[in-house]
């Protein structure tokens, strides 16, 4: 059954939000059990991992989160475990991404019900929509809801579908709509947002390796995979850029090339999840179809771990 619409001023929240969306805020992994059940115990403990790391925000339920292989159901239940944890110390993020502008208002609802701070909604997948279907897409979501609304983009991942410049200078109007996640690697594309939107829209780095470059351009911050694992190094970019130390956020960025490029010893999503259990953290496996890394590949995924963290204490 749908969700009906919010009827708390459009743009209210969104007023309130512009100045805390910045930083790093990791594109959290969704722990499994064995079964492939929800692992509560193990969120918990993953999203005070990250906060005692300096993450400025989280977000569950992305594509990192494996959002498509869950139920409304669970991702309303991931997204109240990390509000009910997190307490208020740093802002959640929901990923609300659908296929259908109607699945994505109703997923809206019950994060609004939750009390996160604001919804990140893909692009849809699966089917192509042009450039004036998607913008009744993302206004229709934006005017359903009183949490801003902060697009993502991730062509490599939705069949090619990408938000184009003039697309998003023209949802960047709507007093609804905050910020942007980039994912296209395309930092031309990232620019190009920056320069064509006011100054209180947020873009944010959807692709690591390019977080100290975003920031340079202008871009607010990063929604990133790699600070499951990483989290200290990955804020220390942000920090030492911020703090006017350019030379210590880019040995920073250089630092972490090795864990975002390790991303292709394993299928997606799972090195992050493997990642995390290497470090103590009990992440689970993906969802399947997807597999356990190759034991030759994990060992190359500890060598990198073992590179940022130091001598690695649990088990492998």
């Amino acid at each position: 059954m749908s969700t009906p619409p919010s009827t708390a001023p459009i743009g209210a929240n969104a007023l309130d939000i512009h100045g805390s969306i910045r930083g790093i805020i990791p594109a959290m992994v969704t722990p499994f059990n064995a079964d492939e059940t929800l692992n509560i115990d193990a969120l918990r403990q993953l999203t005070e991992f990250l906060i005692a790391g300096g993450v400025h925000g989280l977000f569950p339920t992305g594509s990192q989160g494996e959002f498509w292989a869950l139920t409304p159901g669970e991702r309303q239940r991931i997204w109240d475990v990390v509000v009910e944890t997190a307490d208020g110390r740093v802002p959640v993020y929901a990923g609300t991404g659908g296929t259908t502008t109607r699945e994505v208002i109703s997923l809206n609802g019950l994060a609004e019900r939750v009390g996160v701070s604001a919804v990140s909604v893909l692009t849809p997948f699966f089917i192509t929509p042009n450039d004036e279907e998607l913008y009744r897409h993302y206004t229709a979501i934006a005017d359903a809801t009183s949490l801003p609304v902060i697009l993502y983009t991730n062509p490599g991942r939705t069949g090619g579908v990408n938000l184009s410049i003039n697309l998003v200078t023209r949802l960047s109007e709507h007093p609804n709509i905050v910020g942007i996640k980039d994912s296209s690697g395309d930092l031309s594309q990232t620019m190009a947002y920056i320069e064509n939107t006011g100054d209180d829209f947020i873009v944010l780095l959807g692709r690591d390796t390019l977080i100290y470059a975003g920031l340079l351009h202008g871009a607010k911050g990063s929604i990133t995979a790699t600070a499951n694992a990483a989290p200290e190094l990955v804020v220390s970019i942000y920090d030492a850029f911020i703090q006017g130390n350019l030379d210590a956020a880019l040995t920073a960025q250089q630092r972490l090339v090795p864990l975002r490029q390790a991303f292709g010893l394993g299928t997606f999503p799972v090195v992050v999840k493997e990642a995390l259990s290497i470090l103590g953290i009990p992440a689970g496996p993906a969802r399947g179809p997807v597999g356990p890394m190759a034991p030759e590949q994990r060992e190359k995924l500890v060598a990198v771990l073992t590179a940022i963290h130091g001598p690695l204490k649990a088990a492998m």
